[in-house]
């Protein structure tokens, strides 16, 4: 088995069924997790991921894709995520790896340390996007919008974003100018004014443009 292996499935598997690609290794008797990231595009704060295993054949309404939720129903669902799933974890890059790494590579470094945090190593990992993580030693399948398809990758990006949130929360209190309890770090116009008028913090990310 070579160190990422791509299990390829039919496209016309997908159709509506968010657990069509965790089903055929839950027939194998494997355990699937699910990862997915938060903060890609944002301006300042680290980027975080998700990786968690949910019970097989387990289903919580209303998890998809994290941007389409509210920030309570976030916060609803998390909870019954934490609860109810057989491990979860977070991997974060700083602002400094970002800077250093890029942003692709620093998200998938952080989904890296968020998959091998996990107490229960997992059999397959379902990765949200496009590429494949790098030295990540267990065989997984990349999924564009797998937060839309794969219920694992969703119940990830529930958890991702809402850890994100609260870092976000938290340095909003020692850097209220740039309104981070509205913006989470995010490029809004008066996120930008006040890097024109206060210059950044130590959490901005300097490869990014921030005028």
């Amino acid at each position: 088995m070579t160190a990422i292996e791509q299990t390829v499935l039919s496209e016309d598997t997908q159709s509506l069924d968010d657990h069509a690609y965790e089903r055929p290794c839950w027939d194998r008797g494997e355990a699937v997790a699910g990862v997915d990231e938060a903060g890609r595009g944002c301006l300042a704060g680290p980027v975080v991921a998700a990786a968690v295993i949910m019970p097989p054949n387990f289903r919580i309404e209303g998890v998809t894709d994290s941007k389409k939720l509210s920030a309570a129903k976030r916060n609803e669902l998390v909870d019954q995520i934490l609860e109810t799933s057989l491990c979860w974890s977070i991997g974060i890059c700083s602002p400094k790896e970002i800077d250093s790494l890029n942003i692709l590579w620093a998200s998938m470094e952080a989904m890296r340390k968020a998959i091998v945090g996990l107490n229960v190593p997992p059999d397959f990992v379902l990765i949200d996007g496009n590429t494949a993580i790098p030295n990540l030693s267990l065989p997984s399948k990349s999924i564009v919008k797998g937060d839309l398809k794969s219920h694992t990758i969703a119940a990830a990006s529930i958890l991702a974003k809402t850890h994100r949130d609260r870092i976000m929360l938290d340095l909003h209190a020692q850097h209220p100018l740039y309104a981070w309890n509205t913006n989470v770090g995010y490029p809004t116009a008066a996120h930008y004014e006040a890097l024109r008028k206060h210059g950044p913090t130590p959490h901005h990310r300097t490869t990014f443009r921030l005028a």
